[in-house]
Formats: C-alpha cells, sequence, structure tokens
C-alpha cells in the first residue's frame, strides 16, 4: 500500500481556502483530509496552496507537438507539456484535417486512452473540425468540412461507448439537428462552435441536445457580424444565445491576449464558475521560442505564429491559437480578472470535469477522488504535479 501525506497545505476546495491543513493519498487516492497533524515523513508544503489538478478540454498541442501529427509519441509530447502547467487531465482536440488524419486522430485517443506516462491522463476526445460552419473556420486549415451523414458519424463517433466523447458542430450546416438527435442517445456530447448561426438556431440545438460553447466570443456570430449580412432588424447570434441560456456551459480562453478582462469579467458574471470552464486551446508552441509553426499536422495544417505571447496569422491580422499553459490561465482569471481564487481554480478543474461528466472521479479534493494534485506557490506558479499520487516532477 503505498501512502504520501502533504502537510502545512493551504487546501483549495470547491467553496473555501482551507490553511493548516493535512491530505493523505493511498494507492493513487485521497483517502483523508483533515487539519494539520504531525506525520512522519510527511510532504511538508509550507504553507503553499495544494489545488485539484486542472482539467483541460480544448487543447491541440505543445511542446513542438500536435495531436494531428498522427503518433502516440506526439501525444504523449503534448501531455508531458501540459503536466507541467498543471493540468492532470485533458481530452486531445483535433483540428480541421482529412478523412484518414480524422481517423488516426481517434483511432490514438482510443489507444492512449488513461495513459499518463508522466503526463496528463488522457479522459476523452474532442473531435473538432468537420462540422465546423466553413466561413467560421478562423485558423483552421481549408481542407474537409463534411454534411452529417451515418457514413462518416458513425465512423467518428464510436468512441463514446469507451470515453467520454465530445463532437462540436455549427448549428446551421445541413444535417446538424440529424446529427445531434440521433448521437446524443448514444453518449456523444454536442458542442456548438465555429458557428455564425443565429440565436434562433441556437435555441434549436438546444432543444436538440446541445450543452456546451466552444470559446466564448472566438469564432462565433452576433449582433455585430450578422448585421454585415442582414438587414433590420438586428439580430442576436452565437455569443448572445450562449450568455442568454441558462442552459449552456462554456469556456474561455482566458491567457490574456485572445479576451481582455472586461470581457472575462463579463463571462465570469453571466455564466458564473459552475458554467464557465477555462481552456487554453493552446497549439505546438507551448514552451516554444517565437517563430512559425503549422496548427494541426506537421506538413499540412495552417501555417501560423508564434509572437508577444500567442500564436498570430502570418499577416499579423488575427489570432491564430493560444500558446500558453493552463496555470497562465488560471492567474489572468484571478490576478487581472478579479475572479476570487476558489472559483478560477474551480473553473480550471471541478466545473470542467462536471461538463464532461467526470466529477465524481477528479476535479476536486475530495475524499475517495484520484489524487491528481498541483502544488501552486502564492503567484500561482506550479511547483509539484502530481497524477493519481505520482509525482511528475517540480517546476
Amino acid at each position: 500500500m503505498a501512502v504520501t501525506v502533504f502537510s502545512n497545505a493551504t487546501l483549495v476546495l470547491p467553496d473555501r481556502v482551507w490553511p493548516g491543513a493535512t491530505l493523505a493519498v493511498t494507492d493513487g487516492r485521497i483517502s483523508e483530509i483533515d487539519q494539520d497533524l504531525h506525520v512522519v515523513d510527511a510532504i511538508d508544503l509550507g504553507g503553499m496552496y495544494l489545488a485539484p489538478g486542472f482539467v483541460e478540454l480544448h487543447v491541440h498541442g505543445g511542446d513542438g507537438a500536435d495531436f494531428m501529427d498522427g503518433t502516440a509519441e506526439a501525444f504523449r509530447t503534448v501531455c508531458r507539456c501540459h503536466a507541467r502547467h498543471g493540468t492532470t487531465s485533458l481530452t486531445p482536440t483535433s483540428t480541421v484535417a482529412t478523412g484518414p488524419q480524422y481517423d488516426k486522430f481517434l483511432n490514438l485517443c482510443d489507444e492512449l486512452y488513461g495513459d499518463v506516462l508522466g503526463g496528463a491522463r488522457i479522459v476523452g476526445s474532442h473531435f473538432y473540425g468537420p462540422y465546423f460552419a466553413r466561413p467560421a473556420r478562423g485558423c483552421h486549415p481549408d481542407q474537409e468540412f463534411l454534411v452529417p451523414n451515418a457514413d462518416n458519424a458513425d465512423r467518428f463517433t464510436k468512441l463514446a461507448a469507451k470515453m467520454p466523447l465530445v463532437v462540436t458542430v455549427a448549428p446551421e450546416i445541413e444535417n446538424a439537428e440529424w446529427l445531434v438527435r440521433t448521437y446524443a442517445p448514444r453518449g456523444v456530447k454536442f458542442n456548438a462552435g465555429h458557428s455564425h448561426g443565429t440565436f434562433s438556431q441556437v435555441e434549436a440545438a438546444v432543444s436538440w441536445g446541445v450543452k456546451h460553447v466552444d470559446h466564448l466570443f472566438c469564432a462565433m456570430s452576433d449582433r455585430a457580424r450578422l448585421r454585415q449580412t442582414q438587414a433590420f432588424p438586428m439580430r442576436a447570434g452565437v455569443l448572445e444565445a450562449t450568455l442568454y441560456f441558462d442552459q449552456l456551459t462554456t469556456e474561455v480562453i482566458a491567457d490574456g491576449k485572445h479576451l481582455a478582462p472586461e470581457l472575462l469579467r463579463l463571462a465570469y458574471k453571466a455564466k458564473g464558475a459552475d458554467r464557465l470552464a477555462l481552456v487554453t486551446d493552446s497549439m505546438r508552441a507551448v514552451d516554444m521560442p517565437d517563430g512559425e509553426y503549422w496548427f494541426g499536422a506537421e506538413g499540412s495544417g495552417e501555417r501560423v505564429r508564434k509572437k508577444d505571447g500567442v500564436g498570430v496569422t502570418l499577416d499579423g491580422t488575427a489570432l491564430a491559437s493560444c500558446v500558453m499553459g493552463m496555470d497562465h490561465c488560471l492567474r489572468t482569471m484571478h490576478f487581472a480578472a478579479g475572479v476570487p481564487l476558489v472559483e478560477a481554480v474551480r473553473m480550471a478543474s471541478l466545473t470542467p470535469a462536471r461538463i464532461l461528466g467526470l466529477e465524481t472521479e477528479i476535479g476536486s479534493l475530495e475524499v475517495g477522488k484520484r489524487a491528481d494534485l498541483v502544488v501552486l506557490d502564492h503567484e500561482l506558479n506550479v511547483r509539484q504535479v502530481y497524477v493519481g499520487g505520482a509525482s511528475i516532477g517540480g517546476f
């Protein structure tokens, strides 16, 4: 029986901070939480924060690798990279690609499900790309956009029998309703995203079974965009619908580059910490120097540039993904947007775990849950990370 005890910890619980606490781990799970006790061989955290490991819903790459590179080593490289930033669970996220690349991505999600090997655990798959609205593709490669049908949807959704599978669909594309109504009862989780749809189209999508919206404010329609193509009266789009419908959860890229602090504050006020998750949406340039990179598969994706702490298109006119880890997003949400620490941590851990349906296993410091832990100093820098109670090193 393997036992690890952390003492003199400031625990970040779902509803409060608990200083001077002891947390014990037995065989990879949290076995006890108590007031600070004298325990021989305990790891003394010196009052630093002990928080649940972060849960990442939307991530493409890091440390020079992308999930669309199509190799197990690329997957593990990305997982190791994000573990250094406090992420202990993640769902690999695809990009717009070609049919064979989509299949390879899903096969690797299947093969490596639950894998750790010194990195974040793969807890599901986020299938992202073929069901976008092409005009809303953003920095994604202009490759294979599909009309949902039984042939491609059966092929792309079979993982739902094994793991949480999230599929993003633009509500306005042909056969979107058929896709959601057919596969949501089979366990597929549907997001709305990369869409120029109207408020009423999102409202319809909610009735079909769509429950989440990707990266709020980014690659989505709003009143101003719809006004460019439609006569008066002005109409609301995906942005306004996401803020309006309480049934919808959403996420923000809190890297300080995609969204100014006031937009983060607006999202937090409108949705609250239980319906708003932090995501990185980061690409392969995380922990890499400034320069040009492939967004998507090496050699066949889209060329973008890392510059001044964010990804941008080569002409510099638009953003092209995040290049930061979840710890940076947590610091931005807390220090720049003023969100209380407990709620900012919840948005990086328990809220995304709940969105995936994994809240009984991960996402908070509770007895019986997996000992996925991150030690943070008082500036919220990552000092240690544990996945299933096993240390993957100090930073």
